[in-house]
């Protein structure tokens, strides 16, 4: 997804803001990088284009960008990563294991926001989840027996 396929410009005008050049040029490097890209992975990319923005620029416009809801923000074996949201949520399951990803449609979770409101009244705002877990790849080939199996599971919990 980049954003010349949704007009970022128009959504950051709507809500009374502008996009500035330094935030079009961080906008820029975070399509280009793809998905869930690393403050660092983006202030990288944006110093090559621009070597006068600075880190904090770069953080404050990823946390200002995540704050309109234009990026989304996921903590991914224990970092921080952003990506462009789309045009519908989605959501990531990852392997713990092997670090495989797997894209999970938003439907999957309908269930789940409709239970929250109804039992708890409880209005969920799930729009990118990520759910760590083991692979059907990794889970054939691991035993819950084994002792590698338990040492991993107290590393990753």
């Amino acid at each position: 997804m980049t954003h010349h396929q949704i007009n970022y410009d128009k959504r950051i005008r709507e809500q009374g803001y502008r996009l500035t050049p330094q935030r079009q040029i961080i906008m820029d490097a975070l399509c280009t990088i793809g998905d869930h890209a690393s403050v660092s992975q983006v202030y990288e990319s944006v110093h090559t284009t621009n070597p006068s923005i600075d880190r904090a620029t770069v953080y404050r416009t990823l946390h200002f960008f995540r704050d309109l809801r234009l990026v989304a923000s996921s903590e991914i074996d224990g970092e921080i990563l952003y990506e462009i949201v789309g045009k519908t949520p989605h959501h990531h399951l990852i392997c713990r294991l092997c670090g495989t990803e797997q894209l999970l449609d938003d439907q999957h979770l309908n269930d789940l926001v409709e239970h929250l409101q109804q039992e708890h009244g409880f209005t969920a705002e799930i729009n990118h989840l990520v759910i760590s877990g083991i692979c059907q790849d990794c889970a054939a080939t691991i035993s819950v027996n084994d002792p590698t199996t338990r040492l991993l599971d107290q590393k990753t919990a």
